[in-house]
């Protein structure tokens, strides 16, 4: 599996791994079941902290693209050429543009949809639930 990471280039490290394992996935230099290289391996292999490869390992295998099996290892996983078209990040910035246009339509000032937005997050992490 041929990967380079272009330190210079302004996507995220985790997101170049992220995009190149889904290009392989798609076109067919990996395949379901192909075994991939741990993240210590391909951290080392890259010049990379480990943490930023199990942070992309973590993400592809949220969307189903790689899958661990405990000590054994991580693999493509079966429905790997499908999910990988799936691109979530983008999902939610449409979805974020759609309700950021609908408030600024109603007036609401872009200071006042950050405040608010900041506040929802916020909520989520000090342990209180959202509506």
């Amino acid at each position: 599996m041929d990967i380079s990471i272009n330190i210079d280039d302004p996507e995220p490290l985790f997101a170049q791994l992220i995009s190149q394992i889904k290009a392989a996935v798609q076109g067919g230099k990996l395949r379901a079941g192909d075994a991939l290289p741990s993240i210590r391996q391909l951290a080392g292999d890259l010049d990379l902290n480990n943490k930023t490869v199990a942070k992309a390992y973590r993400l592809l295998e949220r969307d189903a693209v790689i899958q661990t099996r405990g000590y054994r290892g991580t693999f493509v996983h079966p429905d790997a050429r499908s999910n990988s078209t799936f691109d979530l990040p983008a999902q939610v910035r449409d979805a974020l543009q759609k309700t950021i246009h609908a408030l600024r339509e109603a007036g609401a000032t872009d200071s006042e949809i950050r405040i608010a937005f900041n506040e929802v997050m916020n909520m989520r992490h000090n342990g209180v639930k959202s509506a």
